[in-house]
């Protein structure tokens, strides 16, 4: 039990969970616009958000020099620098275009996480901004990414489904947010920390009208993804409205991460 609880432990901290989720989100895209699978795109996106993620966890630790290093902590360096070598591997097999976009991608991140302005600390600590990079940059790479190292246009469809994306990931971020509402600083000024616990469901639970309502608007408008997304949404529902303060991290940090994994399932046996 002891070395189950570890390997989750791992797989979770390591941010793979994390990674699988963008992973699943890629394919997707995949799906959506007929894009034969891209084996160093669809990898890229996967190893790039363990790095990214990893170093975004740990980074303000290592520079406050609370980390203590036990076996995991270990294991979690060796998998981002493999993870890291991988990224730069699929990196160099993308196309140009894509190379400069994962560049934009790559600053945003490094302005997200390092303290580029020191009076103003780095773009994590930011009041009320932090939901919208981290949201962009999901939607961004899981979606431009993929289309423009096929060469297609950014199409209406694709500005859909980007603002489709961008709503899922701010929805789930929200259940985040009343999650850690206990340890979060409050100068960080939440979502839940302004509005409070219940308004924050009830936002939650509006914004998924849009998020649903988009489908409608694609021009290869199919029946079937009205149920899929039907499903996720309710699914969804469900996650916001048992959402907690009082709830384990794992609430969030495995299951509700799960919820693009959960959304691709559905849509290859059904899609």
């Amino acid at each position: 039990m002891q070395l189950l609880k570890r390997i989750i432990g791992f797989y979770i901290n390591g941010s793979i969970h994390v990674a699988l989720a963008v992973y699943a989100l890629v394919r997707m895209t995949f799906h959506f616009f007929h894009i034969a699978y891209d084996e160093p795109m669809a990898l890229f996106a996967f190893f790039g958000t363990i790095v990214g993620y990893n170093f975004v966890k740990y980074d303000e630790l290592a520079r406050a020099k609370k980390v203590t290093w036990s076996n995991q902590l270990r294991a979690i360096v060796g998998l981002s620098v493999v993870s890291f070598l991988a990224t730069a591997y699929y990196f160099f097999h993308l196309e140009r275009n894509t190379q400069l976009v994962a560049v934009g991608f790559l600053a945003l991140t490094m302005l997200y996480t390092l303290p580029v302005f020191p009076k103003i600390g780095n773009a994590r600590n930011w009041a009320g901004v932090k939901i919208y990079i981290v949201a962009f940059c999901w939607a961004g790479i899981t979606l431009f990414l993929p289309i423009i190292n096929a060469d297609l246009p950014l199409s209406h469809d694709v500005w859909l489904k980007f603002c489709q994306r961008f709503l899922l990931v701010i929805i789930l971020i929200l259940i985040f947010e009343i999650i850690d509402l206990k340890n979060d600083d409050l100068s960080l000024q939440t979502v839940p920390q302004k509005l409070g616990v219940r308004k924050t469901k009830i936002l939650n639970l509006f914004l998924l009208i849009p998020f649903y309502g988009l489908e409608f608007l694609k021009s290869d408008f199919q029946l079937v993804q009205l149920w899929i997304n039907l499903v996720l949404v309710l699914t969804i529902a469900l996650f916001t409205i048992f959402a907690s303060p009082k709830r384990s991290d794992y609430y969030t940090s495995f299951w509700v991460e799960s919820i693009p994994v959960f959304w691709w399932i559905l849509v290859v046996f059904f899609g």
